[in-house]
């Protein structure tokens, strides 16, 4: 990935300025989590939550991007859209995993991507609670806290793994088709952490073999999928025909993890 706003010798890569960035929004996330007694909570729909810590991230993460890159759009979660003249837009979720974080669970992460060219082209995924910072996408080698990331490991269906989610508003028609084609079609064990992010995270790390999603935003994974690409990922998602509001049905993994959850994924995005 190319800096285009500045020279290499006084002023730091993208991918730097993205990563502090993200760090900074991280720490005031960690700052409400330690005080969750204190935080209201508020429903944007069932189990659909939403925080003051949530609307204060995403406002710190908007400054600051827009202060860095003031020709490009912005896509957040909680705000909606702010139009840009560059064609790029970084797009944001403050707090990916809020019903997580209001329960004390550590499976939360501010993610940050890029769309370009109709395609995400590079992330930060910066999960505080955790100490667990991952970066990467189009020339920029998938990093996790500054250290090489190892490819994918063959598929193993003897010990295979995907993650799993589900947006609440997908009919339960649909959640029990898709559990049931990967505990008795495929055999697979399956896990569900609560956030897009931290499921994409542990394919990262060899922990599962894929992810399988009904109803993620684009916030939800446009950081995580030019990060997992450089790891040999790809994903089902076709983008030249998604609106980045649009409510996502797809599969990731190697190639041959996504020929065995194909079947449904075409059947889901039917559905849909």
């Amino acid at each position: 990935m190319v800096d285009e706003h500045a020279s290499t010798s006084t002023v730091p890569a993208v991918e730097a300025i993205i990563e502090g960035i993200a760090r900074e929004a991280g720490k005031l996330a960690l700052r409400y989590f330690h005080s969750l007694a204190d935080l209201p909570v508020e429903n944007k729909g069932h189990l659909d939550l939403v925080t003051r810590a949530d609307r204060e991230v995403e406002d710190l993460l908007i400054a600051q991007l827009r202060e860095a890159f003031p020709e490009d759009g912005i896509l957040g979660e909680e705000n909606g859209e702010t139009v840009g003249t560059s064609g790029r837009i970084w797009v944001i979720d403050p707090i990916d995993g809020t019903f997580n974080y209001v329960r004390g669970s550590q499976n939360w992460a501010v993610s940050i991507g890029l769309f370009e060219d109709q395609r995400p082209s590079f992330g930060v995924i910066h999960a505080p609670a955790r100490d667990i910072t991952l970066v990467g996408g189009k020339n920029v080698p998938t990093l996790l806290n500054g250290q090489p990331v190892k490819p994918l490991p063959a598929l193993d269906m003897s010990r295979a793994s995907t993650g799993f989610s589900f947006h609440p508003s997908v009919a339960t028609a649909d959640r029990l088709e898709a559990l049931r084609f990967i505990s008795d079609d495929l055999g697979i064990m399956f896990r569900h952490c609560g956030a897009a992010t931290l499921s994409m995270v542990e394919v990262a790390l060899g922990e599962t073999d894929g992810y399988v999603s009904l109803g993620d935003a684009t916030w939800d994974v446009m950081a995580a999928l030019p990060i997992l690409r450089n790891l040999g990922v790809s994903a089902t998602i076709n983008w030249d025909t998604v609106d980045l509001q649009s409510k996502l049905r797809f599969a990731c993994g190697s190639e041959e993890f996504l020929s065995k959850v194909r079947p449904l994924i075409d059947r889901m995005s039917i559905a849909a």
